[in-house]
Order: C-alpha cells, then sequence, then structure tokens
C-alpha cells in the first residue's frame, strides 16, 4: 500500500521540481520559495548571494523561505547546498469549519436555542444565503399539558389560524401558500404562544419540543434536541469525567499549552487561571513574526479551541456551583501563537515557524502540550512534509502534539495532514446526540476522517467528544457572521468539528502531566489509548473499524487511573525517521476489491452497521458491553468472544478498579 501511494507522491514532487527549474527568466514576477538542505544559515547566505531575500529562517527543518527571481532560482538550485525545494506553499491547511448542528439541506439554519418564556417560545431562523426566501410549511409538536396553540407568529406577522386546525392535540401542520407571502430575508422570528402553563417554568426542555420549517422541496430546517442552560454548562468535561478531576484539582496547573491557530480573544476566562491569575506566558504572530503582541483573532477559531481546553468560568446548575469548570484544563498556562490569516489560510512557512516558536521556547514556557486542529490533504509521504518534520522534532524535545483528524469523512482514507505522522495524537469526533447523561446514542458522525494514512498507518488514535462544543468566540469574528445560527443568546459560540475533539484531548494531557510530570510524549499517548474504550456491538464484535474509532473513546479518569506507559509508538523509531535513516509503514493492507484493510478484520469488525444517534447494540467499552441488561448480548447468533476475550478485558479493569479503591488515599 504504502509503495503505491510513495510513488505517487514522488511523481508529483518531481514534476513540481521540473517546473521550478525551467522557470521563464524573463518572468518578472518574484517567487516565493522553500529552499532546503543541511544548513538554514547557509541557504541563507546562498540566496543573499545571488541577490534574492529571506523571509524565513528555520533551522528546526534546516530551510528558509525566500523570494527570488525564477533566474536567481536557478542558479541557487545549481548548488549542492540545496537539497529540496518547493514552490507552492499554499498548504491547504486551515481551520476546520463549522459543521451543520441542526437538520439543514439549505442555506437556512435555526438558532441553536429556543427562547421560553411566561406565555410561549421563540425560535430564531437565520437565511445565510443572501436571496430571499418563503417558508411554506411548519411542522410543531410539544408537551401536551401547555395546551393547544393559541396563535403563532412570523417575524411578528400573525399567521393565519385558518391554515391549522383550532384543536391540534400536542402537534400541528401549517402548510402556508405562496400568496400568503411569509418571508425570510436575513432572519425572522417564529413565535408560539399556548393556551395552557407557562413554558418558562423550568419543567419542559428544549427537548421536549420538535419544530420543522420548511423553505423549498430542499431547503428544511430543524430546531435541535439543546442542551439546558447551556451557557452555565458546557457540558463535555462531564462526558469525559474531567469535572471529577476538577474537584479533586486536577485542572491542568504548572502545565503550558501551545495552541498554533487563528489567535487569541483575550477576555479575563482565557487571560485568566481559575484564581484570576495572568496565564498567557508568551504571544507570537508567526505570519509578521512579531512576539509579545495580542494576537488577534479575526475567525475566532483559535480563541473556541482554547476555550474548550482552558475556559476557567465555573459550571454552575440551578444557580449552584458544582466546582467543575467549563474547560477541560481551566488552570493550564497558554502560549497563543498566530499562523493563520484573517480568510483562515495557513502558509507553510508561518506554520513551521510556529512549530519552531515552540521547540525553542519549550523549558522558556514549559511548554507540555501543543494543539492543531487543521488539516489538509496529505501533499507528501509523512516524512516528507515540511510540518511533519518541524513536528517530529517538537515531540522528540518532549511537547505532546495533538492534531485535528480532519472533517473530510465518511470516506476512508481522508486523515489529513498533520494527523497523518503517525507519532502524533491524532483525534477524530464523537457527538453526544445532545444527550450528555447516557453514551448509548454518542456515535461517529460521518464528517470524521477516517485511516488508514498514505503509510498505512492505523489513525484517528482515539475519538473524543467534537459535537456541538460551548466556547467562545470574538463578536463580530468571522465565524460568528458565518453561522449566526450558532451564537447563544448569551453570546457564546458552538462549533462542532474534529478541531474541538483535538482541542479536548490536549486539555486532558495537560491533566496527566499535571498529576505526572515527568510523562513523555509517547507516555501521555499510551495513556490515552490504552484507556480508550471501544465501540462494541450486540454480536461481541467492533462497532467501528479501527479507521474510524482508533483505540476508541477517550476519557480523562480512565486514563488518570487505567492508563498505561511504554505503548505510545511501538515500533516507530523517530530519531531515525528525523535523521532520514528510516521510515515506517502501518499495518493497513490493500484489499483485491481496493479498499483498505487489517490483518483479521473481518473476524473483528461487526457486520451490522453502527447506528446513527440511540443504539440497543453499540456500547462503548468492556464494563457496559459485559454489564448488558441481563448479561446478554442483543444478538442472539452472537459468536460471542471468538475475537476478543471481553470477559477477561473486564476482570483485568475490574481488578484495577478495586486495586486503586482500596488504596489509602493522600
Amino acid at each position: 500500500m504504502r509503495t503505491f501511494f510513495t510513488h505517487l507522491f514522488q511523481v508529483t514532487t518531481l514534476l513540481c521540481l521540473a517546473w521550478v527549474a525551467h522557470a521563464n527568466p524573463s518572468h518578472q514576477e518574484p517567487l516565493r520559495v522553500m529552499l532546503q538542505g543541511t544548513s538554514a544559515a547557509e541557504l541563507e547566505a546562498l540566496v543573499t548571494r545571488q541577490g534574492g531575500s529571506t523571509t524565513h529562517i528555520l533551522p528546526i527543518i534546516n530551510s528558509v523561505g525566500a523570494i527570488v527571481s525564477a533566474q536567481q532560482l536557478n542558479s541557487i538550485m545549481d548548488s549542492p547546498l540545496v537539497i529540496r525545494v518547493i514552490d507552492d506553499l499554499s498548504t491547504g491547511n486551515e481551520p476546520e469549519e463549522s459543521i451543520q448542528e441542526q437538520q439543514v439541506s439549505c442555506e437556512v439554519g435555526g438558532a441553536l436555542e429556543l427562547i421560553m418564556d411566561d406565555t410561549g417560545l421563540s425560535w430564531t431562523i437565520y437565511n445565510k444565503s443572501g436571496n430571499k426566501t418563503q417558508l411554506q410549511s411548519l411542522e410543531i409538536s410539544w408537551p401536551p399539558e401547555l395546551g393547544d396553540i393559541n396563535s403563532l407568529s412570523w417575524d411578528g406577522q400573525k399567521l393565519d389560524s385558518a391554515h391549522y386546525p383550532p384543536n391540534q392535540g400536542a402537534q400541528i401542520t401549517v402548510e402556508l401558500l405562496p400568496a400568503a407571502q411569509v418571508n425570510l430575508n436575513d432572519r425572522a422570528i417564529l413565535r408560539a404562544t399556548f393556551d395552557a402553563k407557562k413554558t418558562s417554568d423550568g419543567a419542559h426542555a428544549q427537548s421536549d419540543f420538535t419544530i420543522t420549517a420548511k423553505f423549498g422541496e430542499e431547503c428544511t430546517t430543524q430546531l435541535v434536541s439543546g442542551y439546558i442552560d447551556n451557557n452555565q454548562n458546557t457540558y463535555f468535561p462531564a462526558v469525559i469525567g474531567a469535572d471529577e478531576l476538577h474537584r479533586h484539582n486536577i485542572t491542568g496547573r504548572g502545565v503550558t499549552v501551545a495552541i498554533i491557530d487563528s489567535g487569541l480573544w483575550e477576555v479575563p476566562e482565557l487571560a485568566n487561571d481559575t484564581q484570576g491569575r495572568p496565564r498567557i506566558v508568551a504571544r507570537y504572530d508567526a505570519i509578521a513574526d512579531i512576539a509579545g503582541q495580542q494576537t488577534i483573532d479575526e475567525t475566532g477559531h483559535g480563541t473556541h479551541l482554547a476555550s474548550v481546553i482552558a475556559h476557567a468560568g465555573k459550571v454552575t446548575q440551578s444557580g449552584r456551583e458544582t466546582g467543575s469548570f467549563k474547560g477541560v484544563a481551566p488552570d493550564v498556562n497558554l502560549v497563543a501563537i498566530k499562523a493563520f490569516n484573517a480568510a483562515g489560510q495557513g502558509d507553510m512557512l508561518d506554520i513551521v515557524r510556529a512549530v519552531q516558536f515552540v521547540v525553542d521556547h519549550k523549558l522558556a514556557y514549559n511548554i507540555k502540550v501543543l494543539n492543531l486542529s487543521f488539516a489538509a490533504r496529505p501533499r507528501w509521504p509523512y516524512w516528507e512534509d515540511p510540518i511533519n518534520q518541524a513536528l517530529m522534532k517538537a515531540w522528540a524535545a518532549g511537547v505532546t502534539v495533538v492534531a485535528a483528524a480532519g472533517n473530510e469523512g465518511p470516506e476512508p482514507m481522508t486523515i489529513g495532514s498533520p494527523g497523518n505522522l503517525p507519532y502524533l495524537i491524532t483525534v477524530g469526533a464523537v457527538t453526544d446526540s445532545w444527550t450528555p447523561s447516557t453514551r448509548d446514542d454518542d456515535y461517529i458522525p460521518d464528517f470524521s476522517s477516517r485511516g488508514p494514512t498514505p503509510s498505512a498507518h492505523i489513525k484517528p488514535d482515539i475519538v473524543a467528544p467534537g459535537g456541538h462544543m460551548t466556547g467562545l468566540a470574538p463578536p463580530g469574528s468571522s465565524l460568528t457572521l458565518q453561522h449566526p445560527d450558532y451564537v447563544l443568546s448569551t453570546g457564546e459560540f458552538v462549533m462542532t468539528g474534529t478541531s474541538q475533539a483535538s482541542a479536548l484531548v490536549a486539555g486532558i494531557a495537560a491533566l496527566l502531566l499535571q498529576l505526572e510530570p515527568d510523562l513523555t510524549p509517547d507516555d501521555v499517548k499510551c495513556k490515552l489509548i490504552s484507556s480508550a474504550e471501544v465501540a462494541i456491538n450486540g454480536d461481541s464484535l467492533l462497532a467501528y473499524s479501527p479507521f474510524q474509532q482508533g483505540n476508541g473513546y477517550v476519557s480523562a479518569t480512565r486514563a488518570i487511573t487505567l492508563g498505561q506507559r511504554g505503548c505510545g509508538n511501538p515500533g516507530l523509531d523517530i530519531q531515525k525517521d528525523i535523521l532520514n535513516l528510516d521510515h515506517f509503514e502501518g499495518p493497513a493492507i490493500m484489499l483485491g476489491n481496493g479498499e483498505a484493510s487489517l490483518p483479521g478484520l473481518e473476524t473483528m469488525l461487526s457486520a451490522t452497521p453502527a447506528e446513527k444517534g440511540m443504539s440497543v447494540s453499540r456500547r462503548w467499552g468492556v464494563k457496559a458491553h459485559i454489564e448488558r441488561e441481563n448479561n446478554e448480548p442483543t444478538d442472539p447468533n452472537s459468536i460471542s468472544d471468538a475475537a476478543f476475550d471481553w470477559q477477561s478485558a473486564y476482570q483485568k479493569e475490574k481488578f484495577q478498579i478495586e486495586k486503586l479503591a482500596a488504596e489509602p488515599q493522600l
């Protein structure tokens, strides 16, 4: 498998170099290139001698960025100091777009939040297409105890009750003729009032209501189930067990997390820790090559990731503090690094320079974790990618690097770069279906990228909550303007993607490092993957392929209590990779039908497709699988433990937990 892809990458690279080598000397427009050799200093001197200028000095990968004419480049390439030239520096790496949260098939989106008051409810619907459209029909259901709907209005205009019967029960369908002219320009508010009880008395949740608004044959939007008091509780720390760790003062204190993204909005919840102490230890704009100044976040993406990792706001329920916080690791120190511009685009040279800043300042700022929530289609074998080369240096220097798998699923082989780098912790996404208290409806959404990588490695390594994550974003940032339906009434912003899943795992890594500062990046990876919980169907086989779920669903508490050391990157040698002495192929194989697989996968993977949403078959982890109701699998034709000895794994976990519980508390 790797041979085919390596050949493809090599052909592409040779064609690129051939074009550059024969560039027309009369071409007047300067060229931006990356030159790679054995010494960045020597390459800088070479460019200067030829009359060009350098823009980036990158000793981390023995490279420079340069601006040269075609004639100067031809002369430079004649030098034995030059090993490689790259002239296309637009990586395709960019912070991932927010994934649609509500069921929507057009550029119309309903707000994620239903506003309930004493007499009824209001739902805002946004038209993001710029073209006026008309409401054609509504379907609404509600709790029967509220009585009948006594009025419906659209942007203040009462809808004619002739379109729906007066005694509707607990649901209605409203059909609107074109002549009704119920238009949706930029946005409109659907208002419903009821005959009976108040909707704001706390007895009803958003999930008790359903609304579907249709604007055409292929233009429909639906109200999502939503969370209760989402601005007071982000929920994802509780889903992974981080809330309990917060109550035991495990908050990431003393650990620094660097974020390479679009910048940071320095609001108090991010600029300060839970005690109100400043915790942004460094700021660096890798685009302008300026350190020390605030990294203005025009898109909002970097701020949202920082919020998932480090939001220091307190979680409250019914007005009472719970002792937990809105971010996974609310007391970490932060290094904010900007490498993506206002359009969300990242330049290869800027990203490498950002990684170099992390490595150069690792000791000064105690940088232990680096989050990378961006992805692009791999252009080279993992060891030839300049960004990956820099990241291998970071990993070898003791920085745990967490990367997003990408949002290009559900097709296989869609893992993005740098998530294709085998050493890193690559994270796919899980959604909780808006029900944080149960995992039976948690599933891997279609957007989450799948493996294997072009070098046959299994990716992602783990999956983590990445659906409808509430955080912060600057008002007026491009994401909030593009997705007004994702902005809560209190200003928080909701995003979905493997970007958010990656940030969550970066937070867990910080919690682990607070407790065990001597953990190496390989150790952190081992603790995460050895404690993750795979999805198992009722037939005792895997509900998802390892190319979809990796080692399973991450858990902060399990990583601390059951995580192991010594299993981080078996069979790999990062120093040989860095020195270009050897490179490593994963276990994936290519079947005769052209599909990627693993040896023996057909005996491990269930033939029953994993459901989206609530499942009667899928369970996450051996405990949930073994302890099914009546301790019986759901499939009467189950082959039980023919492929896996889940019972032994269950007993081993049980013994470890009981042993920990019996140990004296410090």
